[in-house]
C-alpha cells in the first residue's frame, strides 16, 4: 500500500464504524497557552475530555499534523540520527468523547492491523499499565483481560508510569494506556530472542505504532488527579510508522512518504543518499534532516506561522536554520537550495493537504528568503569563529555560547569546525551560559497556574454580539496565577458579553459587579473554549449574582477596526488580486494592523486605489448581514472567505458587507453599518518576510487625528519655506545638504591627508612592529578608516589604532598589517578590539586585520591608547 493508501484505509474503516472524519487542526496553537504547537491527536478536544464543551459528534477520526520540538515533547535532537523521529509527524486517530471504551478500543485496533493491514498476528505485542499504588491507580487488569482474547499472556507486558499512563503535560486530562507493538525483524532474528524482549528498547526493531489512551482523570496542579465526569479513549497511530511497517522497511524515510524528497536532494546536491545511521554517515543524516524539516516549517507556515524572533516563530526559524546548517557542513550547499524541494513536497502531499498546494508559491519565497539570511549569518559566524581567542587549545563556553545565541551555531557544529582546528570545546561553560539564558528566559516569562475552584460545570455561552451588559450572570470558576511572580486573578461565567482575544481581535475591558462588589476588568482572554476574565482581585462572596459591563467606548473603537479589516482584505483581493489573502491581524482600539500574502511592495497608486475603495464602501454604509450557526459545508459552498491555519467548527458565523464584496468566516465583533467606520486611513506599508506586506491603519476619531496632524505638520512647513511650494522648497533644501555634505567631506579628506605625513613621523618600533596609537581630531569614520588603511598600506608590519571624539562618543578603528595576523604571535584585530573597547564602555569586532568599536565614555581613550601599547609589546 502506497502512504496515501493507507491514510485513506485507516479512515475508512472508522467511517465504517459509525465515526465522524474531522480534518486536522492547525500545527500552530492558537488558543491553548498550554502549548505552543499542536504536539498530539488530542489537543483539539482537550475541551471536551474537561467537559467545558459538549461534543456534538461523540465518535470522530482523523489525521493531524503534529511537531514535538519543544517542551514535554521534543524529539528534535533525535531527527535524522535515527530512522524513526520527527519533527513533524501525521497522528492517525479515532476517538470516544463518552462512548465506547476499552472493549471497543482494543476489538477495533486488532481488526484493523491484522485484517484491513494484513499485519502478522504473531509479530504483535500489546502493554498495559501496572498500576501506580502511591497514587491509588490499581494495574489494568481490564485492558490486559480484552487483550487475551486475541494475544496470548506472553505477548501481553505490564508497563510503567513512563510509557503506559499518558500524561497531555503537567496538568491536564490522562490515563493509563495500552501500547501496540510490532515485531519488524526477519524471520531468523525473531527465533534467536522473542520480541516482548525488544518492547520499548531503542534499536531493536520491535515498534511501537499505535497508543489507545484511556483518559478518565484530570491532573491537577497538586500533582492529584480527581476522575473527569466522563470517560474517553484517545488513540494515537504513527502515520509514519505504520507506512515503514506496511511497506516492510527498517526506518520512516525509507517509505514513499520521504524517498521522492531523499531523492530530490540527491538531484539538487549531486550526492547519493545511502540510508546509513552511522555516526560517520554525516551526509545521510543531512538529507535526513533537510527532508524532515523541509515538512516542519512548510506545514507551519501554510498554517500561518511565519519565521520570527520570538515564541512558535522562532522555533520554525531555528527548524529551518538546522536544515540550512546540515545542508551548508554535510552537503556541500553554499547557496539556498531547501526551497526547490517545495515543489515534490506538494506533489506527494498537497492532495491530503490542500493548503500547501494553495500556498506553494508563497511558502517558497519564504523559505528561500530564511535561507538567503542565515547563509549570510553562517558566513559572519565561521569569520566570527576563526578569530576566537583559544586559550591552551580550547574554545570558551561563553564564545562558543555567543555563536550559538548571535549566529545560530547549534554547539555540534562548533564542536565540528573545533576539531578540523585540532581544538576542543569547553562545553560545560557552553551549558553553564545556556542554562544562565534559559533561566533569565524563564524568570521573565514565569507563569504559575493554579487550579480553577469550580463552582458548577456549566458551559460559558458569549453573548456579547447583542448586548454590552448583563444582570444574573454566576460565576463557574475562579483561580489565581502568577505571571512574574505577580497575581493575575481570572473569572469564568456562566455567560457573558466580554469577548475574549482571538482571531487577531484584542479582548474585551469593563467591569464586573459581583453582589455589591465592583471588580475592573483588565483583559479577558480566550483559553481553548472558556472566556476567561482577568480581574483586579477576586470576589469575597463568589456565589453573589453577577453584572457584567463592557466599555462601550472601547468595543466601538475595536469593531471599528475589525470591520475596516474586512474591507480591507476585500479591497486587497479587488485590486491586487486573489492571491492577497490574510496572514494575520492585530485589530485593537488604537490600531489595526493586517499582514497579507503578496510578492512586491504595492505601488502608491495601488495603496491609494484599496484607500479610496475602503472608504467608499463606508460611505455606503452598507448594513451588516450576520448568519450565525451555519453548518460548515453550506460555509464552504456559499463562498464565503476561510483562511488556512484556522480552526472551525462544525457550525460557524458569516460576516458580510455587500455579498458582492465582503463575505468571510468570522467570530469577532463588527458595527451594525460601515458609516460607523467613519474613515480609514492607511499609515504605512511594509515587508514582514518574503512575500508577506504589512498594512497598518487607523479609522474614525484616530483616522481625523492622524489626518490634522498630517495637515499641521505641512502647515508648519509652508510657514518655513515662506509660502514656497513644499515640495519644490525641500527639494532645493536637499540639493544644498548634498552639495555642503561633498564638500565637507572633501575638507575631511584633505584634512586627514594633512595628518597622514605626520603620522608617518610618528611610529616607533615595538619588537620588530611599527607601532601606531594616537587621538585625531577627525570626526568622520570612513575618512579614518581610509586613513588607517593608507598608514598600513605604506608602513610595513604596521599596527594602527586612531581614536576619536564625536557628540560625546568614542570611536576606534584599528588596521593591523596582513602579514603581522598570520603565523606564530600573530595579531587579531578583531579580538583585540573587543578588550581596548571596555575602557569606553562600548563594544565592537571585525576582521583580524581591520576592527572597528564605539563607546559612550571618551575619557577612555588614554587607557585605550596604553593598554594597545602593553597588548603590542606582550606579543612575544
Amino acid at each position: 500500500m502506497t502512504a496515501t493508501e493507507i491514510r485513506s484505509a485507516f479512515l475508512d474503516f472508522f467511517r465504517e464504524k459509525a465515526h465522524k472524519i474531522v480534518p486536522s487542526a492547525p500545527i500552530v496553537n492558537k488558543d491553548d497557552p498550554s502549548l505552543m504547537f499542536t504536539n498530539a491527536g488530542m489537543n483539539q478536544f482537550k475541551d471536551y475530555f474537561l467537559g467545558d464543551r459538549v461534543p456534538q459528534q461523540r465518535r470522530v477520526a482523523d489525521t493531524q499534523k503534529c511537531m514535538r520540538v519543544s517542551g514535554k515533547h521534543n524529539d528534535l535532537d533525535d531527527v535524522g540520527r535515527d530512522g524513526t523521529h520527527h519533527t513533524m509527524f501525521e497522528m492517525l486517530g479515532n476517538w470516544s468523547f463518552g462512548d465506547y471504551f476499552k472493549d471497543e478500543a482494543i476489538a477495533w485496533s486488532w481488526e484493523l492491523l491484522t485484517d484491513r493491514f494484513g499485519i502478522d498476528p504473531e509479530r504483535l505485542y500489546a502493554t498495559v499499565f501496572e498500576g501506580a499504588p502511591e497514587e491509588g491507580i490499581p494495574t489494568d487488569d481490564e485492558a490486559k483481560n480484552f487483550w487475551l482474547r486475541y494475544l496470548p499472556e506472553d505477548r501481553i507486558l505490564y508497563g510503567n508510569k513512563k510509557d503506559n499512563f499518558w500524561e497531555m503535560g503537567e496538568t491536564g486530562p490522562c490515563g493509563p494506556c495500552t501500547e501496540i507493538h510490532v515485531d519488524t525483524r526477519s524471520a531468523e532474528e525473531r527465533a534467536q530472542s522473542p520480541g516482548r524482549d525488544g518492547v520499548n528498547v531503542d534499536g531493536s526493531g520491535v515498534v511501537e505504532i499505535w497508543n489507545n489512551v484511556f483518559i478518565q482523570f484530570n491532573r491537577k496542579a497538586d500533582g492529584s488527579l480527581v476522575n473527569l465526569p466522563e470517560r474517553h479513549v484517545d488513540t494515537g497511530m504513527g502515520f509514519e510508522r505504520l507506512t515503514m511497517v506496511l511497506q516492510d522497511k527498517s526506518a520512516t524515510y525509507d517509505t514513499d512518504i520521504f524517498t521522492p524528497i531523499l531523492a530530490e536532494i540527491e538531484r539538487l546536491t549531486g550526492k547519493s543518499y545511502g540510508g546509513s545511521y552511522a555516526p560517520a554517515a554525516k551526509s545521510d543524516m543531512a538529507m535526513r534532516v533537510v527532508a524532515d524539516h523541509l515538512r516542519a516549517v512548510a506545514f507551519t507556515i501554510a498554517d500561518g506561522q511565519l519565521p520570527g524572533s520570538g515564541g512558535a516563530g522562532y522555533v520554525v526559524r531555528r527548524i529551518l536554520r538546522r536544515a540550512v546548517r546540515y545542508g551548508y557542513s554535510f552537503l556541500d550547499q553554499q547557496q539556498p537550495f531547501i526551497h526547490k524541494l517545495m515543489p515534490v513536497l506538494v506533489r506527494e502531499m498537497g492532495q491530503a493537504f490542500p493548503e500547501l498546494a494553495r500556498q506553494e508559491e508563497q511558502i517558497t519565497r519564504i523559505i528561500q528568503s530564511e535561507e538567503r539570511s542565515f547563509l549570510q549569518t553562517l558566513e559572519n559566524g565561521l569569520q566570527r569563529f576563526a578569530a576566537l581567542d583559544t586559550d591552551g587549545n580550547t574554545i570558551a563556553g561563553q564564545d562558543a555560547f555567543e555563536l550559538y545565541d548571535t549566529f545560530g551555531f547549534p554547539i555540534d557544529l562548533t564542536r565540528l569546525l573545533a576539531e578540523e582546528r585540532g581544538l576542543t570545546v569547553d562545553e560545560a561553560g557552553f551549558t553553564a551560559a545556556l542554562q544562565e539564558q534559559k533561566a533569565r528566559s524563564r524568570k521573565d516569562a514565569a507563569k504559575e497556574v493554579g487550579d480553577w475552584h469550580v463552582l458548577t460545570d456549566e458551559p460559558s455561552v458569549f453573548i456579547g454580539y447583542d448586548v454590552l451588559s448583563d444582570s444574573g450572570a454566576r460565576i463557574t470558576k475562579y483561580r489565581t496565577v502568577k505571571v512574574k511572580d505577580k497575581p493575575q486573578y481570572q473569572l469564568v461565567l456562566d455567560r457573558t458579553p466580554f469577548y475574549g482575544e482571538s482571531g487577531g481581535q484584542a479582548g474585551d475591558r469593563g467591569l464586573i459587579r459581583v453582589g455589591e462588589e465592583r471588580l475592573e476588568v483588565i483583559d479577558t482572554q480566550k483559553e481553548n473554549d472558556l472566556t476567561v476574565h482577568v480581574v483586579d482581585k477576586l470576589p469575597a462572596d463568589p456565589q453573589a449574582d453577577v453584572y457584567t459591563a463592557v466599555t462601550p467606548e472601547e468595543r466601538q473603537a475595536v469593531s471599528n477596526n475589525h470591520t475596516a479589516a474586512h474591507l480591507l482584505h476585500a479591497a486587497l483581493h479587488e485590486v491586487l488580486g486573489e492571491h492577497a489573502v490574510q496572514k494575520g491581524q492585530d485589530v485593537r482600539a488604537g490600531k489595526l494592523r493586517f499582514d497579507f500574502s503578496h510578492f512586491e511592495r504595492p505601488t502608491d497608486q495601488e495603496l491609494e486605489r484599496i484607500e479610496l475603495l475602503v472608504n467608499a464602501k463606508i460611505r455606503e454604509n452598507i448594513p451588516l448581514l450576520e448568519r450565525r450557526d451555519v453548518p460548515i459545508e453550506e460555509a464552504r459552498k456559499s463562498g464565503a472567505m476561510m483562511l488556512f491555519g484556522e480552526k472551525y467548527g462544525d457550525t460557524v458565523r458569516i460576516i458580510t458587507f455587500d455579498e458582492d464584496f465582503s463575505s468571510e468566516l468570522c467570530g469577532g465583533t463588527h458595527v451594525k453599518h460601515t458609516g460607523e467606520v467613519g474613515l480609514f486611513k492607511i499609515t504605512s506599508e511594509s515587508a514582514l518576510a518574503a512575500g508577506v506586506r504589512r498594512l497598518e491603519a487607523v479609522t474614525a476619531l484616530k483616522a481625523e487625528w492622524y489626518v490634522r496632524g498630517r495637515l499641521a505638520a505641512l502647515r508648519e512647513v509652508q510657514e518655513l519655506v515662506k509660502g514656497a511650494n513644499p515640495s519644490e522648497a525641500v527639494r532645493s533644501l536637499q540639493d544644498d545638504n548634498r552639495a555642503l555634505k561633498k564638500e565637507l567631506d572633501k575638507l575631511q579628506a584633505e584634512r586627514a591627508g594633512d595628518l597622514k605625513s605626520d603620522l608617518q613621523q610618528s611610529f616607533e618600533d615595538i619588537g620588530g612592529v611599527n607601532f601606531l596609537a594616537t587621538q585625531v581630531p577627525l570626526n568622520d569614520a570612513a575618512a579614518i578608516k581610509n586613513l588607517a588603511f593608507q598608514l598600513t598600506g605604506e608602513i610595513e608590519n604596521a599596527f594602527v589604532l586612531l581614536a576619536s571624539e564625536s557628540d560625546g562618543k568614542a570611536l576606534l578603528t584599528l588596521a593591523i598589517s596582513k602579514g603581522l595576523t598570520d603565523g606564530d604571535g600573530a595579531l587579531n584585530a578583531g579580538a583585540m578590539i573587543r578588550g581596548l573597547a571596555k575602557h569606553i564602555r562600548g563594544g565592537g569586532g571585525g576582521q583580524p586585520f581591520f576592527a572597528t568599536a564605539g563607546g559612550k565614555e571618551p575619557g577612555g581613550i588614554p587607557a585605550v591608547l596604553s593598554h594597545a601599547r602593553e597588548l603590542v609589546a606582550g606579543r612575544e
